[in-house]
C-alpha cells in the first residue's frame, strides 16, 4: 500500500513530546486577583468556583500560593469601599489596587504586577467613564484625563505594566503621554484595545461588582460580529504607542487572536474571561468534561498566536504542569 504514515510521529508519548509544535508553560500565565478594600474578606465568587475576593490585609496568603505554584505575573482588580460618579477610587494614590501593588512588591518583588486601568469598578453607575448628562452615554474625551491620572497613580505605586481596559478612543495615546510626562516612560502599556461587548463577562461583573446600573457597554466595546474592526483598533493602538495587545474574550475569538498575530509584531495576550472559566469549571464539576480540557483550551489560544494568557485557571494549570500534564 502506498500512502503516508503520519502515525509514525504519534506512536509513543516520547515521540509526541518531541514533535509537539505548541507548548504551554507557567511563564505564559497572568493570574487575576480581586482585591477588596474592606478588611478580613475572603469570599468565593458565587459564579466562579475557586476564585475569591481577597482583602488587602489577607493578600499575603494569596500571593504566597501564587509564588509557590510558580505563577510569574498577576493582574489586580479592585473592589473599593465607596463608589461615586467620577470613580475617584481608581486614581487615588492609596486606592485598593495601588495598595495591592505595594504589598505585592514588598512581599514578592519577583512577581510581575499588572494593574487594570479603568473606572468601571469605582463608578457608582458601573460604566467605564464619566456620563454625559444629556446623552446618558459615556463621555469619551472628558474621561481620558481621569484614565491618565489613574495610570500615573498606578505607575507611582510600582506597577510593572499598565493595562487600560476602558475602550475610550485615544486612551493609549493619552496614557502614553501622561506616563512619559510624569517620569514613567519605561512603563509599558498592555492595551485592551480589542475588547468585544461579550456576554461572557457576566461572572466578572459579579466578582468586581461592576455591572452597569443602566444601559450596556455596546457604544464603546466592539460588536462581536466584527472582524475587520479589530484590525482598525489594532492599527490605532500601535500608532498611539501600545507595547502589548489584549484580545478579549479568547475562546470565541481565536480568529481575532490569529489576525492580531499575523498583523503585528507586539506580544499578544489572550484573556480567557470569566464566562469561559465558569462554564468550563461547571462542566468539569458535573463530570461532563475531563479536567485536561483546561490545558487543551490554553493550547488553542497559544496555537492561535497568543504569547500570554490571562486566566483564572492559572493555579490549576501550574499544578497540571507540575504533574507532567501538557
Amino acid at each position: 500500500m502506498n500512502f503516508d504514515r503520519h502515525r509514525r510521529m504519534r506512536r509513543t508519548a516520547f515521540m509526541r513530546d518531541m514533535v509537539r509544535e505548541t507548548r504551554v508553560t507557567k511563564e505564559d500565565f497572568i493570574y487575576p486577583i480581586f482585591v477588596v478594600e474592606a478588611d478580613d474578606v475572603r469570599k468565593e465568587v458565587p459564579s466562579m468556583k475557586g476564585v475569591f475576593q481577597v482583602s488587602l490585609n489577607l493578600l499575603e496568603e494569596e500571593l504566597e500560593e501564587v509564588s509557590r505554584l510558580g505563577i510569574k505575573s498577576v493582574i489586580f482588580f479592585g473592589i473599593p469601599n465607596e463608589k461615586d460618579p467620577e470613580g475617584t477610587g481608581a486614581y487615588h494614590d492609596h486606592g485598593v489596587v495601588q495598595e495591592a501593588c505595594r504589598i505585592s512588591k514588598r512581599l514578592h518583588p519577583d512577581i510581575l504586577v499588572i494593574l487594570d486601568t479603568c473606572l468601571c469598578e469605582y463608578t457608582d453607575h458601573g460604566h467605564c467613564g464619566l456620563i454625559d448628562s444629556e446623552t446618558k452615554d459615556v463621555d469619551n474625551d472628558s474621561t481620558l484625563p481621569l484614565l491618565v491620572q489613574t495610570a500615573v497613580s498606578q505607575a507611582g505605586a510600582g506597577a510593572d505594566i499598565i493595562a487600560p481596559s476602558n475602550m475610550m478612543d485615544g486612551f493609549v495615546s493619552e496614557i502614553r503621554k501622561g506616563l512619559d510626562d510624569n517620569g514613567f516612560s519605561h512603563i509599558p502599556i498592555m492595551s485592551y484595545g480589542i475588547k468585544y461587548a461579550s456576554k461572557f463577562y457576566g461572572p466578572f461583573r459579579d466578582a468586581a461588582d461592576s455591572t452597569p446600573s443602566f444601559g450596556d457597554r455596546r457604544t464603546y466595546q466592539m460588536d462581536p460580529a466584527n472582524r475587520l474592526e479589530a484590525q482598525r483598533e489594532l492599527e490605532s493602538d500601535l500608532e498611539e504607542g501600545c507595547d502589548m495587545m489584549i484580545v478579549k474574550p479568547a475562546l470565541s475569538y481565536l480568529d481575532i487572536i490569529r489576525d492580531v498575530r499575523n498583523n503585528s509584531n507586539v506580544p499578544v495576550v489572550a484573556y480567557n474571561v470569566s464566562g469561559e472559566y465558569s462554564m468550563t469549571r461547571t462542566a468539569i464539576d458535573m463530570g461532563l468534561l475531563d479536567e485536561e480540557v483546561i490545558m487543551e483550551q490554553m493550547v488553542s489560544m497559544k496555537r492561535a498566536g497568543a504569547d500570554m494568557i490571562i486566566t483564572y485557571f492559572a493555579k490549576d494549570l501550574c499544578r497540571m504542569i507540575d504533574e507532567g500534564m501538557e
